[in-house]
């Protein structure tokens, strides 16, 4: 398997999500964010966490016009995948690459914690190496966590079985308790915690590794 870690200015993850993806077995490269190709024969693109360009717009929203994202977002019509993580999930949905947005957390603060997240769906890449209904505790670090979509779009997600993860006890007021959500595709993963920080057992907990290694096992015999 072959992954592309995108880095903008003010990325804070970048490294921890491209260790999360070696760790799983697969070869990776950082792409910069002025970049306009990927690298050849890439099969999965992460977008990290972090704070590109210090989220003084919206979050995510001068990333999503970095030359790479129009890179990203043909890769993703493709068929091919994509996992946003924090920042990176913001960064999707200023692209359209998935539906919603996300605001300010309920209570206006920054939350740095770890969390418990309901496995909503095993059907999908990223998720099958889960049970439907499983508590996995990932951390989350962000202040702008709250996922807002219309009634229809929660509706659609929840009909379609998109909704990935939902959060045990919401920390940050997202509709439905929305952890991450999938596209119509399922290709697409938006997530706003953080696996990658929960994939080695010298950081603490281990949840994470199965997303990635789930990821791995079937883009190596893809």
């Amino acid at each position: 398997m072959k992954a592309a870690v995108v880095v903008f200015p003010g990325s804070n993850c970048d490294r921890d999500l491209a260790v999360a993806f070696r760790a799983a077995g697969a070869d990776v490269e950082m792409v910069w964010h002025k970049d306009t190709d990927l690298p050849s024969g890439v099969d999965i693109i992460g977008v990290p966490g972090g704070f590109s360009f210090g989220d003084y717009l919206r979050c995510g929203a001068i990333a999503a016009n970095s030359p790479i994202c129009r890179a990203v977002k043909a890769h993703a019509d493709r068929g091919g995948y994509v996992l946003g993580i924090c920042n990176g999930f913001q960064v999707l949905t200023e692209t359209g690459m998935l539906p919603g947005a996300l605001l300010r957390n309920a209570d206006l603060k920054y939350i740095c914690k770890t969390v418990g997240l309901k496995v909503e769906t095993s059907q999908s890449i990223y998720t099958e190496g889960y049970n439907a209904g499983d508590i996995v505790d990932i951390p989350i670090a962000h202040h702008d966590g709250n996922y807002f979509a219309d009634d229809a779009t929660i509706e659609r997600l929840k009909g379609e079985d998109r909704i990935a993860f939902t959060y045990t006890n919401n920390p940050n007021g997202s509709l439905g308790d929305i952890a991450g959500i999938l596209s119509d595709n399922r290709r697409v993963l938006g997530m706003m915690p953080h696996p990658e920080r929960a994939a080695d057992s010298g950081h603490g907990g281990t949840d994470g590794q199965a997303l990635f290694r789930a990821v791995a096992s079937q883009l190596t015999t893809a």
